[in-house]
C-alpha cells in the first residue's frame, strides 16, 4: 500500500432516504453478509468461536439472523453507504409493481 494514499469516498452526507427504503436497506446487508460469508467458504474457511486467519475460522460464518448487532450493523452501513451513493449520483430507487 502506498504510504501517499488517503480514501476519498464521494460525501453522501446531504442525502436523505425515503423510510420505505429501511426494508431494502436490511435485504441488501442481509445480501453484504451472505456475499461475504460465500466468498469467504469459498477460500477454505469455516465457522470458529474465536477468528483464526491460521485455521481459516471465523466467529460470524452464521446465518445474518444469528449475527450480533453490532455485525449487523456494519453490513447496514454498507447498504446504507451504498443507496446513499446511487442517490447522490442522481439514480432513483423505487419497487416494481
Amino acid at each position: 500500500m502506498k504510504k501517499d494514499y488517503t480514501p476519498q469516498p464521494i460525501d453522501t452526507s446531504d442525502v436523505r432516504l425515503p423510510e420505505e427504503l429501511g426494508a431494502l436497506v436490511e435485504e441488501m446487508a442481509k445480501n453484504v453478509h451472505e456475499v461475504w460469508a460465500q466468498s469467504r467458504m469459498e477460500q477454505g474457511w469455516t465457522y470458529g468461536q474465536q477468528r483464526s486467519d491460521t485455521l481459516k475460522q471465523h466467529p460470524c460464518l452464521v446465518p445474518y439472523e444469528e449475527l450480533p448487532e453490532e455485525e449487523k450493523e456494519y453490513d447496514r452501513s454498507t447498504a446504507l453507504s451504498t443507496l446513499k451513493l446511487i442517490r447522490k449520483l442522481g439514480f432513483s430507487i423505487q419497487k416494481e409493481a
